[in-house]
């Protein structure tokens, strides 16, 4: 089916496209260069068929709105503690944006960029790219990134790749925002994660550089379990699970179900960890998809990637890139 191509708007006089994949099960996905942002997807269901994302009809809401919501989140994804690092003998400072972190790049990183996107038919995919130059945000070195997404049956996979010049910290990130019930939160949701240890955070929310085991805590989810605690009060997620090691990457790193079984969420990834994070932060003023209200535990996100502030813990999985260390990352996200 041909990948239908449109205009979504205008940032920074940068006329932004949207791309519509369709397969062969009756799934159909919206991405627009923005952020390379998935803007909507929609699942068969009985009777018809379901929005499973969090986002926007217009690109104006995205601009003044969103939180990340379907955005590619770099150059550096999640936090960065007081928004510096060093590297190679070299004080590199950021620009901040929560408080003295630096998160998801900040406010001009690459999921507040535009993206160009070109089409495969073929693969049914779309291959974005863009041009980060040296100092951006903060950051050294010019670094090219591309970001496929391509749409199979029920799966949507993202391959993401980038070079530079001279070495630079690279950890990207998925951002979706996920909803697979007919529910205003995402509470009641089962989730699943394969991992038995978390990154313990610190009064500024960046970790400390302490792993500890989950077992006993909130944040043992090796068993299914909803987003409550056992007297039904919601319980915030908005931590870094360490993936176990030695798994399978035929086997999901998470799984999560919907309320009444319709759908379930599975997530695959060659990443460290997954930042699971089910909107403690949210509250979006303007309505969103189908003008629903985006409140807090309005969706959930599985943020597949290397550990949160690895630049001030190196004994984190590395996230430093150079010209004989490229980047590479892929994820796949299947919901049936």
């Amino acid at each position: 089916m041909a990948i239908a191509v449109s205009t979504f708007g205008t940032s920074s006089d940068k006329r932004v496209d949207q791309f519509r994949l369709v397969s062969d099960t009756g799934v159909s996905v919206d991405l627009i260069g923005y952020g390379v942002a998935v803007r909507d997807w929609r699942v068969p269901v009985a009777g018809g068929e379901r929005t499973v994302v969090l986002g926007f009809d217009s690109l104006e809401a995205y601009l003044a709105h969103s939180p990340h919501f379907g955005a590619l989140a770099g150059r550096v994804a999640n936090r960065v503690k007081d928004a510096s690092f060093e590297l190679n003998g070299k004080t590199y400072q950021l620009a901040p944006n929560v408080g003295s972190l630096q998160l998801h790049g900040g406010e001009e990183g690459l999921g507040r960029q535009v993206w160009q996107g070109q089409v495969d038919e073929a693969n049914n995919a779309v291959r974005f790219t863009h041009f980060s130059p040296d100092g951006a945000m903060g950051y050294p070195g010019n670094v090219n990134f591309s970001a496929t997404y391509s749409l199979k049956g029920n799966a949507l996979r993202l391959e993401l790749a980038a070079t530079t010049d001279t070495a630079t910290p690279i950890s990207l990130v998925q951002h979706q925002y996920f909803n697979l019930g007919t529910g205003d939160d995402v509470l009641d949701h089962s989730i699943a994660v394969n991992s038995s240890a978390y990154t313990v955070l610190g009064e500024d929310l960046a970790p400390t550089g302490a792993i500890l085991p989950s077992h006993g805590t909130q944040y043992d989810l090796r068993t299914p379990r909803i987003m409550r605690d056992s007297t039904g009060q919601p319980v915030d997620y908005d931590i870094g699970m360490v993936l176990d090691t030695g798994r399978k990457h035929a086997d999901p790193i998470a799984t999560v179900v919907a309320p009444d079984g319709s759908l379930s969420l599975k997530l695959w990834s060659d990443r460290p960890g997954v930042q699971v994070y089910n909107g403690v932060w949210t509250d979006v003023p303007v309505p969103g998809l189908n003008g629903r209200h985006y409140g807090k535990h309005s969706g959930f996100c599985l943020e597949d990637q290397a550990f949160a502030d690895a630049l001030h813990n190196p004994h984190f999985p590395n996230v430093i890139y150079s010209p004989e260390r490229p980047y590479s990352h892929w994820c796949e996200i299947e919901i049936a």
